[in-house]
């Protein structure tokens, strides 16, 4: 039964579905028409040229037969025929003069066909709404795209009983994947992970809980999709983040980590516009897919032996715990394998042999064979040690659970909560150039022993036997020195560098990324994996009992995950060095990107305030530590590839020499990024970043710097001064009248000004919370009217 709020809604939108969208215009491809696989670009356009049909080129040699939006730069495809059998070069897609329709290889063997009906097709055509269709003499669909969906679903295309989408395999692999999103005879709209390689589902994740009321997924003209009941009403809102199709291109993907996700992309001509362009995330099925999957067979989100940790853009990153490694480096959700020798069964002396590793807030459910309660933690790190099965124990609240390979469900997340005991030999090491040097150290001394033992002169035998006390006291002394490089923090899985590591990584730290008042970032390529770009930052003025406090806060900043904070991949803690590497975020800072040549989309605006706001109400309620960032500006926000805001340098203020946190800005005195309280004997709480995003959220809705001295108007010099004047002068439209799009989307404008009114109020308490703040900003909360000029600062 819809909720009275749902149907109200319905009735609003009923007008936008898609059954009432006008016939469209098409361009006919007459029989005996054909195209061939090779590396012109030849596709069968629709009228508007908004998408295309024909052939893709998937890596250097491949192709596969698919439709995609044309007129953007990505070409993102939307279905496919022959995800699973890529065809060569030569290969040909024809609309027979028979009326059939039939993709073959280069050497004429059937790839693929359309299955029709007994009735005579006599044209085919590529429609401005995405669908391909092949129609009768007298216009009758015979078949459709829009009916055989691989993965995505467009507006205006209805999603039936029986109908589903099958995510791709990875990323650039196209055949049929881990996860299933079908709408079922029964109503219920569900998720599942699939019985992979075989066509069958697995556990469901997700539903609408709609059995026996479920009768079609609606993806209309507003950008909303929903589940309708068969007499119309709404049931369940799928996305209810609507964008106009008037002004964005659309689509809905099952994507291969099982996430349903929403995007949308700007039809304005980004060339023209000097805009960088891409698809921006609108809303995402589950919103944590790693907590979501707890399935009896199958290794979960990811796979067997590793962990799910919620990442960027909700995607979920697979991780492998200490002592394991990725089965396919290139295809991180296959799973993770042992990198040593497990544990001999035959007797007890081996458990002498291995140690735990711990991993805070981290557990691989349903993978217990014993369970022992009440128990205390050293209790059950001893029966998991004495164990030869015993791979993981669990210890949380008293409770010890034993786990073997293969482990599955893996989740990291703070509702976790307990620990996971990783059970490893102990002679391996995180630090690779300390295991690598270990080895090589214990064959020359095993050498010297095997000379010592062949050699039949008593002064030889003396002399080998002081050459090899002394290699070995050597090889331990520095083997303890490398290991004193390398401390391990217990409970990340940060990766521990060594300065030279990374001074190779960044070719002697020669290209700078940026540099501010306590450091300095370089550009670098280090193999996780596979290469990956990171980004190197060179602390050069910590406080001088730096070890204990740099530990400390590693611990903290390792500890926290989200989709608005850029991710720290590890660090080096090696003398007086002190580096943190970061994953590189390539489309820089968001100051280069608002305060550059061109005025970012007024929609890219308010997506990045949205995510940067939700970054800041994880540091400050929801990750285990809370922490105050002290530094928010434009300069440490970063955008990564789609553009999603990433806050950086968080957790670094208890780093820097005390001088530092306190000179942020050039403009002392005046409404700089710096709460007044700073400049006070003043308790320094939460709500200092909540005045420093007051001030980032002004210059968001005016494209304009804080502070600008060389502008005509001296009023309008400092950003929050002329925002608090025109607020009292009841003249706000002022403030975006040379902005068309902030203009006329301006009660949102308008909303956005008072609410950085109230986080830049000079009493801290009045200011709101950052949880308050993302309230406002979705429109779950009314803005109340901020006070008037009086209680700023002057």
């Amino acid at each position: 039964m819809a909720s009275a709020s749902l149907y109200s809604l319905h009735l609003v939108l009923i007008c936008l579905f898609p059954y009432c969208v006008t016939a469209q215009t098409y361009r006919n491809i007459t029989l005996g028409s054909s195209i061939s696989a090779r590396n012109d670009n030849s596709s069968w356009t629709s009228p508007s040229g908004d998408f295309a049909f024909g052939f893709q080129q998937i890596g250097t040699e491949m192709f596969i037969l698919a439709i995609w939006f044309n007129k953007i730069p990505e070409k993102t495809i939307i279905w496919s025929a022959n995800g699973a059998n890529l065809v060569q070069e030569g290969s040909k897609i024809e609309l027979t003069t028979d009326g059939q329709f039939v993709l073959s290889d280069a050497k004429g063997k059937e790839v693929w066909t359309a299955t029709l009906p007994g009735t005579e097709v006599a044209y085919a055509a590529m429609l401005d709404t995405g669908n391909f269709v092949l129609a009768s003499r007298d216009s009758t669909n015979l078949w459709e795209s829009f009916n055989q969906p691989t993965d995505t679903i467009l507006p205006a295309q209805q999603f039936d009983q029986g109908n589903r989408l099958v995510a791709r395999y990875s990323e650039m692999n196209y055949s049929s994947g881990r996860f299933e999103f079908i709408l079922q005879a029964d109503g219920n709209l569900v998720l599942y992970t699939r019985a992979f390689p075989l066509d069958l589902v697995n556990t469901a994740y997700w539903s609408s809980k709609t059995v026996g009321s479920g009768f079609q997924v609606i993806f209309n003209q507003s950008g909303y999709i929903y589940l309708v009941a068969r007499n119309g009403s709404i049931l369940s809102m799928i996305a209810s983040n609507g964008a106009s199709t008037s002004q964005f291109y659309q689509r809905a993907i099952l994507e291969y980590d099982g996430v349903f996700r929403q995007y949308v992309y700007p039809k304005t001509n980004g060339a023209s516009s000097g805009r960088s362009m891409s698809w921006s995330l609108l809303s995402s099925v589950p919103s944590d897919i790693c907590m979501s999957i707890t399935e009896d067979t199958g290794g979960g989100a990811c796979g067997f032996n590793s962990y799910c940790v919620l990442g960027t853009d909700q995607r979920p990153r697979c991780e492998c715990p200490p002592g394991y490694s990725f089965l396919d480096p290139s295809n991180q959700m296959n799973g993770c394998k042992q990198d040593f020798v497990s544990q001999d069964c035959d007797g007890l002396q081996e458990a002498n042999l291995f140690g735990f590793r711990d991993m805070p807030n981290t557990d691989w459910p349903l993978s217990d064979y014993e369970y022992f309660q009440p128990v205390s933690e050293d209790w059950c790190r001893q029966t998991c040690l004495n164990d030869c099965f015993c791979a993981v124990a669990i210890f949380r609240n008293g409770n010890c659970w034993k786990k073997k390979i293969p482990l599955s469900n893996g989740r990291l997340a703070p509702s976790v909560g307990g620990k996971a005991l990783i059970k490893i030999r102990q002679e391996n090491s995180t630090c690779k150039s300390v295991g690598e040097g270990s080895n090589n150290n214990d064959r020359s001394t095993l050498i010297l022993i095997g000379s010592l033992l062949l050699s039949s002169s008593v002064f030889l035998n003396f002399l080998l036997l002081i050459v090899t006390l002394f290699v070995t006291l050597r090889f331990n002394s520095r083997r303890r020195k490398m290991l004193q490089l390398c401390p391990a923090i217990q409970g990340m899985s940060l990766r521990c560098f060594t300065y030279k590591e990374l001074e190779e990584a960044s070719s002697k730290f020669k290209d700078e990324l940026g540099r501010g008042a306590f450091s300095t970032v370089y550009k670098g390529v280090l193999d996780l994996g596979n290469k990956n770009l990171v980004a190197i930052k060179n602390l050069e003025k910590v406080v001088t009992e730096g070890e204990h406090e740099f530990q400390a806060e590693m611990n903290t900043i390792g500890k926290t995950n989200h989709k608005n904070l850029v991710q720290l991949l590890g660090f080096c803690n090696e003398g007086q060095h002190r580096l943190l590497v970061y994953e590189y975020m390539s489309n820089g800072s968001l100051a280069d990107y608002l305060f550059g040549n061109s005025r970012p989309s007024w929609h890219k605006r308010k997506q990045i305030a949205f995510g940067t706001a939700r970054g800041l109400v994880y540091l400050h309620e929801e990750c285990s530590n809370q922490i105050i960032h002290c530094d928010i500006k434009p300069q440490n926000i970063l955008l990564d590839g789609s553009f999603t805001p990433r806050i950086s340098d968080f957790g670094l203020a208890k780093l820097l020499k005390t001088d530092q946190t306190r000179t942020v800005t050039g403009i002392r005195g005046t409404k700089g990024y710096v709460a007044p309280e700073w400049f006070k004997s003043m308790p320094i709480t939460v709500k200092v970043d909540v005045y420093s995003f007051g001030i980032l959220l002004l210059e968001l809705i005016c494209c304009r710097k804080n502070f600008e001295q060389n502008i005509e108007d001296e009023r309008q010099m400092v950003l929050a001064d002329w925002v608090c004047d025109c607020y009292e002068e009841r003249t706000l439209s002022l403030i975006v009248e040379n902005d068309e799009e902030a203009l006329e989307d301006f009660k949102t404008s308008e909303k956005y000004l008072m609410i950085s009114i109230w986080c830049i109020q000079e009493d801290p308490s009045l200011r709101p919370t950052m949880k308050k703040v993302v309230q406002m900003l979705e429109g779950d909360v009314e803005v109340p009217l901020p006070p008037g000029a009086s209680s700023f600062v002057s």
